[in-house]
């Protein structure tokens, strides 16, 4: 058995035969919604979660694996594989432990060290470490008469110190045990650079920072290396003891080095080993041990920030749709006006206009009129409102409207983060092409209440707005988890195959962005599909795409009950047989709950189908094209707070949660900055994870605790969580 078989059986706890057959599956083109939703039989029952979790770790083992061949074969044809070098390779556990152990050896620049091997300095050094108590300059004298070595006693020196420090910073016993007890034991520091503190003040509380390594939580770690990359703070790593003196307390434990007698104690130790231990200690341990530490920290702190991100983008995804009613998309603005669309119940814009009712135009007479001609004209049941520039002041326009006409709709204020960069995007061209761009945007804001889902897909994750320091993270990796995250998202939900555009269609399950061009152009020219399998004649579609997306694709219209639901058509079959064994039709049997207990009663009759397939099914059955989304909520901002001068202590308030970070959440109360609810301020209780009280979208009740308008920070408590 291979080594990542035993660590995929050992790390999932599942058997050997489901980690085998589940990489199978991957291997032969099978995406993880698919495995997880219709393949649980394999994989012994794992999630969508757990089971993109199995998929990133047996690419990372694969990856793994590869590395560590090229780095032995390397090393092996560069003659630098010693036998304790290859013990550790084949022991490293993660890439950075392999990269550790091959960065000395990838430059092929020379060093100081081998310039004094090839002076013949090697025997001389090991000599001087084996016996010598100082570097006497006789001694050196005889020793290079008597080897015919014509070298200076100055050279020599200089020549046995590089070989020494680097034998030191190569030997690995030695920079293991170091590293350990720097993780046990060491601080992180961080100090203003000079001169830096003025305009660095938003690192303030980092300008004199010390902590346990092993205490650093990831988002501090994000802001120190926030301020180290702005070049307003310089970090240090060291023991928390005098700096840049080698750790002599850990002789002791060092014995592995041959530094002393077996008899001899620490206060003895030799002048000259000292010597020589913090020099290569200031010059080469430290250094490398310091790049390692903070090389993993930001490694941790980036993982961290990104499966923070990732869980944001799940929550605002999976956060509540109004459905499909007639939305007025407001996007609001003070000098270049209130941009405004209304939006049909099926996402088309009916209508559209821009108004002028703030300053410096004031036009509130005119705004008003075109408002209400909008509203009454498209039969708007809701209007959605963008946060930014003057959306409390459209907001209090618009309520007092509906107000004094008793209109029956109702006005939200949501997010608008990323709707300027669809606007500008392609898809948005090729939808509204003879549309301005300040109108798409409006459209967008409409559509995101309408089902964020359907609308978000069309924006780069990244412009939505819910990372914290996502500017600091690499971006192949950030990519990788946000698409994943939207794929996960978009088939726990379902698509509408014949409403769905062409941006949604493309996270299904086994479709690709061409496919789901090529889906869309059919259902233009074909007209609506009809039947699941009606996707068979799109351009591209074979069988196994179809097997991958089928069970996705939702077709409410269709003639055939069970395409409407999440029941993939391989099992169609399964469910035929379960009416016919009650004498009943597959439409008579769906959302009937004695039906279905009839049919759980004779799971005997049904002996070729596994137990995760028989109850999955029943699953759907009972509540077909089931949408996992909470219902539908808004929060009501107070009318009368427009900013943070207008925000005292103790005061009550409702807000939307925007953001969700290691340290809190971020909620917005109507003032144009977000407050935070420190982890804290959640509960009474201990908390360990804000998402477990908290999501993005979520309504919350908070009161004020502090306002600090000059840093623009305003400190929340959470009611009732």
């Amino acid at each position: 058995m291979s080594n990542i078989l035993k660590k995929l059986i050992s790390e999932f706890s599942i058997s050997q035969s489901a980690v085998e057959k589940t990489i199978d599956l991957f291997k032969n083109g099978s995406t993880v919604p698919f495995v997880a939703r219709y393949r649980k039989e394999i994989t012994e029952g794992m999630n969508d979660i757990q089971l993109r979790d199995f998929y990133d770790r047996w690419q990372y083992l694969e990856d793994f694996e590869h590395r560590q061949a090229f780095i032995l074969n390397n090393l092996s044809e560069q003659k630098k594989l010693s036998s304790e070098l290859h013990k550790a390779i084949l022991e490293s556990e993660t890439k950075s432990q392999l990269e550790e152990l091959y960065s000395p050896y990838k430059s092929s620049k020379v060093s100081k060290a081998d310039i004094a091997r090839q002076k013949g300095l090697a025997p001389l050094a090991e000599l001087s470490w084996q016996q010598w108590d100082t570097f006497h300059p006789k001694n050196v004298q005889l020793w290079c008469s008597n080897n015919q070595l014509k070298i200076s006693t100055e050279d020599a020196y200089s020549g046995v110190m590089d070989i020494l420090c680097e034998s030191l910073s190569l030997h690995i016993p030695l920079i293991a045990e170091i590293r350990k007890n720097l993780l046990d034991q060491g601080v992180i520091k961080s100090r203003v650079i000079r001169g830096k503190k003025e305009v660095g003040e938003k690192f303030q509380d980092y300008f004199d920072f010390s902590e346990s390594i092993k205490r650093m939580s990831p988002h501090r770690m994000m802001a120190l290396l926030r301020g180290k990359k702005e070049n307003i703070l310089r970090i240090s790593i060291s023991f928390d003891t005098e700096e840049n003196i080698f750790p002599f307390f850990l002789l002791k434990d060092l014995a592995i080095i041959q530094l002393y007698e077996s008899n001899q104690t620490i206060t003895k130790l030799s002048a000259f080993k000292k010597e020589v231990l913090e020099k290569a200690w200031l010059e080469k341990i430290l250094p490398k041990l310091e790049s390692d530490i903070l090389s993993e920290l930001k490694n941790n702190a980036e993982s961290k920030a990104i499966e923070v991100f990732a869980n944001n983008l799940s929550d605002l995804l999976m956060a509540p749709p109004a459905g499909q009613k007639a939305i007025l998309g407001v996007d609001p603005g003070f000098r270049n006006g209130v941009k405004i669309a209304a939006v049909t119940n099926k996402g088309l814009c009916s209508d559209h206009a821009v108004i002028y009712p703030h300053p410096p135009q004031n036009k509130i007479d005119q705004a008003n009129k075109t408002l209400l001609q909008l509203i009454k004209n498209n039969n708007i049941e809701l209007i959605a409102i963008g946060n930014g520039t003057a959306s409390r002041e459209t907001d209090l326009l618009i309520k007092k409207l509906i107000k004094e006409n008793n209109l029956s709709c109702q006005s939200v204020i949501i997010s608008e983060a990323g709707a300027s960069v669809y606007s500008a995007s392609a898809i948005a061209s090729e939808e509204f092409p003879d549309l301005d761009v300040t109108i798409r945007g409006a459209i967008s804001i409409a559509r995101r209440l309408q089902d964020p889902l359907a609308e978000l897909v069309k924006i780069e994750p990244q412009a939505i707005g819910v990372g914290q320091y996502q500017h600091d993270l690499k971006n192949s990796a950030l990519i990788h988890a946000l698409k994943a995250v939207v794929e996960d998202c978009v088939n726990r939900v379902g698509v509408n195959l014949n409403l769905a555009s062409s941006s949604l269609l493309s996270f299904v399950s086994g479709l690709t962005p061409r496919l789901a061009e090529n889906i869309v152009h059919h259902r233009n020219k074909e007209g609506a599909f009809r039947s699941r399998y009606d996707l068979k004649k799109v351009s591209g579609i074979g069988d196994k795409c179809f097997e991958q997306c089928a069970g996705f694709l939702r077709l409410p219209s269709s003639t055939y009950a069970l395409d409407a639901s999440g029941v993939h058509p391989e099992s169609y079959a399964l469910v035929e047989n379960m009416a016919k064994s009650l004498r009943t039709s597959v439409d008579k049997l769906i959302e009937n709950t004695p039906l279905i207990t009839e049919v759980k009663q004779q799971r005997a009759l049904f002996p070729e189908i596994d137990d995760y397939t028989f109850s999955d099914v029943l699953t759907e059955l009972e509540k077909p094209g089931h949408d996992p989304r909470p219902k539908f909520t808004y929060a009501t901002f107070r009318q009368d707070i427009h900013s943070m001068e207008d925000l005292k202590p103790e005061m009550v308030l409702e807000g939307t949660v925007t953001n969700v970070a290691a340290f809190g959440a971020f909620v917005d109360i109507g003032v144009h900055q977000d407050g935070l609810i420190h982890i804290s301020q959640l509960s009474d209780r201990f908390v360990k994870d804000p998402r477990e009280l908290v999501r993005v979208g979520q309504v919350v009740k908070v009161s004020v605790l502090e306002v600090d308008v000059k840093r623009k920070r305003i400190s929340l408590k959470a009611f009732g969580l």
